[in-house]
């Protein structure tokens, strides 16, 4: 019984040491994680409400915000650093507000747990603790003005300045976490002799998925700041950030994400230094000083298009190195993997190549392009939303493997030598793609009369797609897949029938029966998946494994 007593003793003191030291971990955690907001010397602009004029359109000062015809948000802004953040939380914080709300449903869904939950914002906090060191001031000033229209009710993370500032690194984190799924981007260029007339044209998708309703709400912004450039980026509330953009003097920015080992410590977020480039370089050259004088967390494609040098490249970033690819013809392929002499065969690229779908979505815009000698824009609009693998093969609707994954969350493209672009409306990039001209719509400060802003007759039709049997079944699918998703199910042979040349379909009705015990009928969908077009190579190794553990059931 003594001894019982002092294991019974012993237990207790270890078990409040643990307590203790979990008290003292997350006090930690919580110290370091806090950030203070960059002091600014005139805050008057903070006093200043937006004017409500009706349908939607709204103005402060000479910047306003209005939602297009289209269904897209239309935003310009001007001034200072401060000035621009604040207006612009002031005219979209309705948006700013709800991005908030759909990513945080989206971190529910993929991390239910309440606790791990809490233990993410501490671990994404202490990850960060050092990133306001590395942004520029004129962006933490910006960003710490879109803050002051966040919500209170998410302030159990962080302040607004916290959450928004954090915000900004999520799409990195998005491209650490690969296996995720959230990113897998193609972009392309032709110029020369391989456009119709000479033009130069630059397209991208941009796929990053984190759930349907963060796409719902894009803006189109137009800035001009007090200093450098003006410029347009697609974006959406609360982010200052670029991802796709082209400056007023024909200079683009489209980013890609590439292999990268899981970061150790924050560094200047991807998208703040495309932000860079877009707001203060006008060629080639003055990029890639830019992104040379920043530090970043993970590995990316920066490919830029510069009018001025009547040509596009990629540059190429890990957190080590830096280089550029520059094909010495008259076109470019970017999809995920790195193409210099000093990254294309390091060990984490060629990994890239071997295990994800980058290398074959590369080969089928290589393989459309050479079916398009004399590229137009619309030819590029109908490379964007090819859905078809290599050789026009059949592999399934939502497969990595092509060049339109439907998620996008746009897709864009430029022809920088007019300043014109074209993005897409909903769905992904089966809407229309509606043209905008950069040089009238930066002319538009003091709008006062809430009119449409785009070229309406340079306007791209809408994929017929999107009135197809095909779209309507593939839909279907994804509803299947949702419920699953959310916890639910559905009948094996129906989620097969909505999409039956996806693999994907096969593993899910796989995977239902596998729950439902029903062995046989699950190792022929996994062996089915087997003989289609797997996306990744870990996806396969999957596959494999479930149908091992049916075979063993079924002994």
């Amino acid at each position: 019984m003594r001894q019982l007593k002092k294991i019974g003793k012993w237990l207790l003191y270890l078990t409040c040491t643990l307590l203790l030291l979990l008290v003292i971990l997350f006090i930690y955690l919580y110290n370091v994680s806090k950030i203070d907001p960059p002091q600014i010397a005139d805050t008057s602009i903070m006093k200043q409400q937006r004017t409500d004029a009706g349908n939607g359109f709204y103005y402060l000062g000479n910047s306003w915000f209005r939602k297009s015809n289209s269904g897209l948000y239309e935003l310009y802004l001007e001034g200072d650093s401060f000035e621009r953040g604040v207006v612009n939380g002031k005219l979209t914080k309705e948006l700013v507000q709800r991005q908030e709300d759909h990513f945080s449903e989206q971190i529910n869904k993929m991390i239910p747990s309440n606790f791990y939950r809490h233990f993410l914002k501490y671990f994404i906090g202490w990850f960060n603790r050092n990133l306001p060191g590395q942004v520029k001031d004129e962006y933490k000033e910006e960003i710490y003005g879109v803050s002051l229209a966040a919500s209170d009710k998410y302030n159990y993370i962080g302040t607004p300045y916290q959450r928004i500032l954090n915000y900004h690194a999520a799409h990195d984190i998005g491209h650490a976490l690969q296996s995720m799924a959230l990113v897998g981007c193609t972009s392309f260029a032709t110029w020369n002799g391989h456009s119709k007339d000479s033009a130069f044209i630059i397209g991208r998708n941009f796929d990053f998925y984190v759930g349907d309703k963060f796409a719902e709400d894009k803006i189109i912004a137009f800035i001009r700041p007090s200093d450098g450039y003006g410029y347009m980026t697609v974006t959406w509330g609360g982010f200052t950030g670029a991802v796709s953009g082209m400056n007023e003097k024909g200079l683009t920015v489209t980013i890609n994400a590439a292999k990268t080992a899981m970061p150790s410590g924050s560094a200047t977020p991807v998208s703040l230094v495309a932000r860079e480039i877009l707001q203060y370089a006008s060629n080639i050259s003055e990029a890639y000083k830019i992104a040379q004088s920043r530090h970043m967390f993970v590995s990316e494609s920066f490919l830029v298009g510069s009018a001025a040098d009547n040509k596009a490249v990629v540059i190429e970033k890990t957190p080590d190195s830096l280089d550029m690819y520059d094909p010495n013809q008259d076109y470019i392929v970017c999809a995920n993997h790195f193409q210099s002499k000093s990254m294309v065969n390091s060990v984490a690229n060629v990994q890239q190549m071997k295990e994800s779908a980058s290398p074959y979505r590369y080969r089928r815009v290589m393989e459309l392009l050479a079916a398009a000698p004399q590229n137009t824009v619309q030819q590029t609009v109908d490379i964007l939303r090819d859905y078809q693998g290599v050789g026009g093969a059949d592999i399934g609707m939502g497969n990595e493997k092509a060049i339109n994954q439907l998620i996008a969350h746009h897709s864009i493209v430029f022809e920088p030598k007019k300043r014109l672009v074209w993005i897409s409306t909903s769905p992904w990039q089966v809407g229309k793609f509606i043209c905008y001209d950069l040089s009238k719509v930066l002319g538009l400060s003091g709008m006062r009369t809430n009119h449409e802003v785009s070229d309406s007759s340079l306007n791209i039709a809408p994929d017929s797609l999107l009135f197809s049997r095909r779209f309507a079944e593939f839909n279907k699918f994804r509803h299947y897949r949702q419920e699953i998703l959310d916890g639910g199910t559905a009948v094996p042979d129906s989620i097969v029938a909505s999409n039956p040349q996806y693999y994907h379909s096969y593993v899910l009705a796989g995977n239902i029966s596998m729950k439902n015990k029903e062995y046989a009928a699950a190792k022929k969908y996994y062996e089915t998946a087997l003989t289609m077009e797997i996306a990744t190579m870990p996806e396969k190794e999957y596959i494999q494994k479930q149908l091992a553990t049916c075979n063993e059931r079924l002994r």
